[in-house]
């Protein structure tokens, strides 16, 4: 057995969990084991469980609720963590929402609304994390996390901990400083605006009924798949190329939203890369442009 391992087993980190299949953990339902799986319930485990990943020289990588994230058939090697349930709470004072980075970001949104604060709707269809909503930029609707971000709590690859503020975060689309420097987003405190409560309910309704109508919202799959380009939409360049429906093994493009690809069950991520390319190549021959993915890639090919 490898020394970290070992260590690993007996170290302050919270649970963890060895060859743990990480299918169930994705929205996606695919995906092979990870070496370990960390589930820490605070900083301090959470810290220490990166130092001691650190000083091994063991990869690690961070999973929230799985959405936007395509784990390896052959699985992780190395060490997966996971915010537990500590991370997993709200505070509203003021104009101001503080947040742990496990926290549902949808959910979040609608207890903004409840509250009476507006800037959080777009969230309201964003299937992840606050941590992950903070590490992507996420947005939609026209609005992106750095239009409310205050400060978000990280923790360093190396244990050390830091609080960036929206300069530090380096925000661009679907892009932050944690994707040029490694570590993990443990709290988020956003800025939000005192609204009318009836307006924002009407604003996110409207947003769940497009969802409803326009996204394959009863099969799995990760989300938008692939980053719009400059001017234009991804799922308007597949669906111009007639790739709605395109199948591979289990995998599929969904006859819904052309920037979608559902597991019709069974598909491999495999199935899904090998899609993915298919699309790229045909948008680029067609269209001359270069789909990027906005799915991230967990583990070894």
């Amino acid at each position: 057995m490898q020394k970290w391992i070992q260590e690993l087993a007996q170290a302050p980190v919270g649970q963890v969990r060895f060859q743990e299949p990480l299918a169930p953990y994705t929205t996606w339902k695919i995906g092979g084991p990870a070496d370990a799986l960390i589930v820490p319930e605070n900083r301090e485990e959470l810290a220490a469980a990166l130092r001691l990943l650190h000083r091994h020289g063991v990869p690690w990588q961070v999973l929230g609720r799985g959405s936007n994230t395509l784990v390896s058939d052959k699985g992780v090697r190395g060490a997966v963590v996971k915010l537990g349930d500590g991370f997993d709470e709200a505070r509203f004072e003021g104009g101001t929402v503080t947040a742990g980075a496990s926290y549902s970001f949808i959910k979040l949104s609608v207890l903004a609304g409840k509250e009476g604060l507006t800037g959080l709707e777009f969230a309201g269809g964003i299937p992840g994390t606050v941590g992950g909503a903070v590490y992507m930029n996420a947005g939609a609707h026209g609005s992106d996390v750095s239009r409310i971000f205050q400060s978000a709590d990280i923790v360093w690859e190396d244990g050390s901990e830091a609080v960036l503020g929206t300069q530090e975060m380096a925000f661009s689309y679907r892009h932050s400083v944690l994707h040029d420097r490694r570590g993990i987003v443990t709290r988020a405190v956003f800025r939000l605006t005192p609204g009318n409560r009836t307006e924002i309910a009407a604003a996110m309704a409207s947003y769940k009924d497009r969802r409803r109508r326009t996204q394959p919202l009863q099969e799995p799959t990760c989300g938008s798949v692939f980053r719009n380009p400059p001017g234009d939409h991804a799922a308007r360049l597949i669906e111009a190329a007639g790739l709605k429906g395109m199948r591979e093994g289990g995998a599929q493009v969904s006859l819904v939203h052309a920037n979608f690809i559902v597991n019709l069950g069974g598909a491999t991520a495999e199935d899904v890369l090998t899609l993915m390319g298919r699309i790229q190549r045909t948008i680029e021959a067609k269209n001359g442009i270069q789909l990027v993915p906005e799915v991230l890639l967990m583990g070894e090919r």
